[in-house]
């Protein structure tokens, strides 16, 4: 069975993560700082600050703002899961809105009309890589009529005094917008590193501080603590001679990257822009090329005049099928020796949050989008044979599907 999204695991990384091993520091230590500066000079952002995952990071973030319960989030109906939990963790609501046919991204006036005097942070999702309106976002949230709706409640809240934007950029590390990499759209955004994941250190996830109008450096200083424990001081710090004591500030999670993830992270950044990031692009050029006369197919789209993909997934949409044929599709692919995948299932269609009083048949786009997408394999060890087996057996399924 041919794999959907394997990790690269090579000898380089293998030498790397037991060097790691070797050295005495397997938990944050000076591979995981070093890993936060080179994150930083690659995404041009003001301070990185690495965790055991993405979901930390959103979350972190969210705790960091002040948002708490009765506060609304707003975020797309078309996301993982993780992106809406961490807004149910702190106790506020979770306000989905549908998204765009052609990017599957949030849809910008759909924002707009979603905001209320609750609003405290918007939450986008490059989904797939492709980076979000960003320029539409961040003037939305500094007009005049946007912040006369902002109600403070917190020092950090007062100090921003407009809505935050908290970008979920799971999927988007390397993507481009506007000649920035992800990273540096907007306030904050998030990368993942998780196994899936374009740029992976098996877990992980950064947050990426771009705060105009704050001190980043003191803000990676509080979160360093609120993520360890609430302890001011880290692993690192007490080596340095007589500089064993600490205190718990506060009462913080226990979020922070080991030095075994970053130095796989090392590894693969360093290779990402010349290795990885050319790999996946030559793969989807080639889905789109070979779907492209077909008549059933809806190709992604991963280039505009200002943005440009991560290419982080191939999701192909057959035009005119029904969820269950759809799904007899992906069977047949699957029989035939492809592992494919669809995404998402969007979550106001997850039993948790139907049962909060979400249905997902107010978020029409998204679930038009769902119902006919599926997502074929993209990674760096798909050798140039395996993209055609993939092709014919997607091809073949679907004419053995529809007729």
């Amino acid at each position: 069975m041919l794999p959907f999204s394997p990790p690269r695991i090579d000898q380089k990384i293998i030498d790397e993560v037991i060097d790691t091993l070797q050295s005495g520091w397997i938990t944050t230590g000076p591979k995981t700082k070093r890993f936060e500066r080179n994150l930083e000079a690659y995404a041009d952002c003001r301070r990185v600050l690495c965790l055991n995952s993405a979901t930390a990071g959103l979350e972190t973030m969210l705790r960091w703002f002040g948002v708490t319960l009765g506060d609304e989030v707003i975020l797309p109906a078309y996301t993982y899961s993780a992106t809406a939990n961490v807004i149910i963790h702190c106790g506020a609501i979770p306000v989905f809105v549908d998204v765009n046919e052609h990017d599957f991204n949030i849809n910008v006036e759909k924002i707009r009309e979603a905001i209320t005097d609750k609003t405290k942070v918007i939450m986008p999702v490059d989904f797939g890589g492709m980076p979000c309106d960003y320029d539409a976002i961040n003037e939305m949230v500094r007009s005049n009529a946007i912040i006369n709706k902002f109600i403070a409640a917190t020092l950090e809240q007062q100090q921003l005094g407009r809505i935050l934007v908290l970008s979920d950029a799971a999927h988007s590390i390397g993507s481009r917008y506007n000649g920035k990499r992800a990273g540096s759209f907007t306030d904050v955004s998030i990368l993942s590193f998780h196994a899936v994941k374009n740029l992976t250190t098996a877990e992980g996830g950064a947050i990426c501080l771009n705060l105009q109008e704050f001190d980043n450096d003191m803000i990676y200083n509080q979160l360093s603590i609120a993520t360890l424990h609430g302890q001011n001081k880290d692993a690192l710090a007490k080596t340095q001679p007589g500089n064993w004591r600490y205190d718990i500030v506060e009462a913080g999670y226990k979020y922070n990257m080991t030095d075994i993830l970053a130095s796989i992270g090392l590894v693969e950044l360093a290779r990402y822009e010349d290795e990885t990031l050319p790999k996946r692009k030559l793969i989807c050029e080639r889905y789109n090329f070979a779907f492209a006369p077909c008549s059933w197919a809806i190709l992604p789209c991963f280039v505009s005049d200002e943005k440009e993909s991560s290419y982080h997934l191939f999701p192909l949409r057959i035009k005119g099928v029904s969820e269950m044929q759809r799904d007899q599709i992906i069977t047949t692919i699957s029989r035939n020796g492809v592992n494919v995948n669809v995404h998402f299932l969007p979550v106001p269609a997850m039993s948790y949050y139907r049962k909060l009083g979400y249905n997902i048949e107010n978020y029409p786009q998204a679930k038009a989008n769902y119902e006919i997408e599926i997502s074929l394999p993209v990674y760096f060890n798909l050798a140039e044979t395996e993209v055609e087996f993939v092709i014919k057996t997607v091809k073949d399924a679907v004419y053995e599907v529809l007729g």
